[in-house]
């Protein structure tokens, strides 16, 4: 089995920064891709930030250029540093991964989710 386990939610001003990060630990052959997915109230859940493993990365366009993932391949870790927040930004953000369990069982995961609300 693989757990993820999130961190780093809370309260933040319009304009001000916050750092998610998600640690995966269990039965884990190797990480593919490590993602960042959000929902907003009343809306579908939307993918934000993407990295693989060789480093590259994808952002939606609503969070370009303000938001910055990066993950620490030796802890099993993504994190999501998210800067100039705006009150459209308040969601509850779930990390997801990729992982295979041995060399030929692949399996998706998901994180409990952690709330972020931008507001004055």
């Amino acid at each position: 089995q693989v757990q993820l386990v999130e961190s780093g939610g809370g309260l933040v001003q319009p304009g001000g920064s916050l750092r998610l990060s998600c640690a995966a630990s269990g039965s884990i052959f190797r990480i593919n891709a490590m993602n960042w997915y959000r929902q907003a109230p009343g809306k579908e859940r939307e993918l934000v930030a993407v990295i693989i493993t060789g480093g590259d990365t994808n952002y939606a366009d609503s969070v370009k250029g303000r938001f910055t993932i990066s993950r620490d391949n030796a802890k099993n870790t993504v994190y999501l540093q998210m800067n100039s927040l705006k009150p459209e930004d308040t969601a509850v953000y779930y990390c997801n991964v990729g992982v295979q369990t041995s060399i030929r069982e692949y399996r998706e995961v998901w994180g409990q989710g952690t709330l972020v609300t931008v507001s004055s």
